[in-house]
């Protein structure tokens, strides 16, 4: 029996479903807010922390780190690059993406700040209300990764 679209069975799932989406997106949006002061968006702010982390870099393993497009990830770096945050240097075929000084300077500078605020959006919950938490929703990833990987129709 449906009611407004949800059977009684996958009710509570849709609804938590619902409520993650809601959670991600405020997220964000306070994040963007919180970030304008660096003149930074998240996307970029993700990206430059994936370069901090991993460089020197290629363009395709930044792409496999982010939640954006590979046609996004090319744009952002165009925009980086060009605020002289990020450089790009040619090894042969490939070319790799370092920090430059001024963008390891603003990420060291916006890392903490920045990691201080989004945790503070959890101070509802106990530490071991943050644990279970966590772990609920690494199992959920783990099912929906595995979903990914089964061919279309059989699920």
């Amino acid at each position: 029996m449906r009611n407004n679209g949800f059977t009684e069975d996958n009710q509570l799932s849709l609804l938590i479903w619902l409520r993650l989406v809601r959670v991600y997106e405020n997220s964000n949006d306070l994040s963007n807010e919180f970030l304008k002061q660096f003149d930074l968006t998240v996307n970029q702010f993700d990206t430059l922390v994936q370069i901090l982390i991993h460089q020197p870099v290629t363009q395709m393993e930044i792409a496999e780190h982010l939640t954006i497009t590979k046609g996004g990830v090319s744009h952002m770096l165009g925009r980086l690059e060009k605020e002289a945050l990020i450089e790009r240097k040619q090894d042969w075929k490939v070319k790799y993406i370092t920090l430059t000084e001024k963008g390891q300077t603003l990420i060291e500078k916006v890392l903490p700040l920045q990691s201080d605020f989004q945790a503070s959006l959890f101070d509802p919950l106990t530490d071991e209300e943050k644990k279970v938490f966590y772990s609920m929703l690494k199992k959920i990833h783990r099912h929906s990764q595995d979903q990914n990987r089964l061919p279309r129709g059989v699920q």
